[in-house]
C-alpha cells in the first residue's frame, strides 16, 4: 500500500520483530504493491497481512509454512518466508499478521521484460512438485448470490466517503455484465471441481509484480496466494504455456476479477477518505469494470 498504516507504528513493527525474529537497527516503511503493507527492517522484508476475505490466521500460517516446504523441497525460485524463534511463519498482532522474508537483491522486470522462459520453468517445476501436507485447496472467491447482493448494495447513494458515490455508479451501471459474469463462473468452477484430482500446487498470483530478477535467478515473491488448483490458475495473466484449458484460464480471469470487484465494493461502501490508495482503488475498480 501507499499509504503508511496509521493503526501501527514503526516501533510496534521493532518490538515484534524483536520478540519473535531478531532484533533490528533501523526500520522504514515501503509505499509498495496494493494489498498488504510493508517494511524494510535492516536485512528482512516485513509484510503485514490482513486476513479477511482471503485468510484465517490458520489458513495463512499453513500457507506460509507451505511455501517454506516448496524451498526446502527444492524449488530455489520460492522466496520462503522466515520462520520465528518458535518455529511458526506468521505473528498475529491484533491489527492482521506479520511476516518476514530476507530482503532480495534485485529488482521486479516490467512486463515487456519478463524472462517467458524462466518464469514458465519455474511454474512448471512447482506444478510437478506434489502438494505440501496441509496446503489449503483453492475455492470460488464469490458465490451464486455475489451480483444480486451487489446490485441491492448498489441501489442507494453511498455516503462512506469522497469516492464511494463514484465506485458505486460505476458498479451499478454493470450490474448486468457483473450477473453474466458471476453466472459463467460458477459454471466453470463447477468444471474445475470434477477434475479436482489433476490439481497441482499454484502460485496464485505470478504476474511480473511478484517476480524479482535476481543475480542468482528469478524469484517468486508474495506467496498468500499459494493454493492447490487447476495449472491453469498461473497463467490467467501469463499466456504462453503449453496444454493449457482456455476455459480454466477463463475461470482464473474471472476468478481475479470477480474477487477484485467483491474487495473493491466492501472499500468503498466503508469509511475511506480519498488518500492516494484510495484513488488507485477507484481506477482499479473501473479497470476491471471495462467492457
Amino acid at each position: 500500500m501507499r499509504s503508511r498504516p496509521s493503526f501501527l507504528t514503526d516501533a510496534a513493527i521493532t518490538r515484534a520483530l524483536a520478540e519473535h525474529w531478531q532484533p533490528v537497527s533501523e526500520i522504514a516503511y515501503l509505499p509498495w504493491g496494493f494489498g498488504a503493507h510493508h517494511w524494510r527492517a535492516d536485512a528482512l522484508f516485513v509484510t503485514l497481512d490482513q486476513l479477511e476475505p482471503r485468510h484465517t490466521a490458520a489458513s495463512l500460517e499453513s500457507t506460509y509454512a507451505s511455501a517454506a516446504a516448496l524451498a526446502a523441497a527444492g524449488l530455489e525460485f520460492v522466496c520462503a518466508p522466515v520462520p520465528t524463534r518458535s518455529g511458526q511463519f506468521t505473528v498475529d498482532i491484533g491489527v492482521g499478521a506479520l511476516s518476514v522474508t530476507p530482503m532480495l537483491d534485485g529488482r521486479s522486470p516490467a512486463e515487456a521484460e519478463v524472462d517467458k522462459p524462466a518464469i514458465l520453468a519455474a511454474l512448471d517445476a512447482l506444478h510437478r512438485t506434489p502438494p505440501p501436507t496441509g496446503l489449503r485447496y483453492w475455492s470460488p472467491q464469490v458465490g451464486p448470490g455475489f451480483a444480486d447482493e451487489l446490485r441491492a448494495r448498489t441501489a442507494e447513494p453511498w455516503t462512506s466517503g469522497p469516492l464511494a458515490e463514484a465506485a458505486r455508479t460505476a458498479l451499478a451501471a454493470r450490474s448486468d455484465a457483473i450477473k453474466r459474469w458471476n453466472d459463467r463462473y460458477l459454471k466453470l468452477a463447477a468444471l474445475a471441481a470434477s477434475r479436482r484430482d489433476s490439481w497441482v500446487p499454484t502460485h496464485g498470483e505470478p504476474h511480473s509484480d511478484n517476480q524479482v530478477t535476481t543475480p542468482d535467478g528469478l524469484r517468486l515473491v508474495d506467496w498468500e496466494t499459494l493454493a492447490i488448483a487447476p495449472r491453469e490458475r498461473d497463467y490467467a495473466d501469463l499466456p504462453g504455456a503449453a496444454g493449457v484449458d482456455p476455459e480454466m484460464v477463463e475461470l482464473f480471469a474471472l476468478d481475479w476479477q470477480l474477487s477484485e470487484l467483491r474487495e473493491y465494493s466492501d472499500w468503498f461502501s466503508a469509511p475511506h477518505t480519498g488518500t492516494e490508495d484510495d484513488r488507485i482503488a477507484l481506477a482499479g475498480l473501473r479497470e476491471e469494470l471495462a467492457p
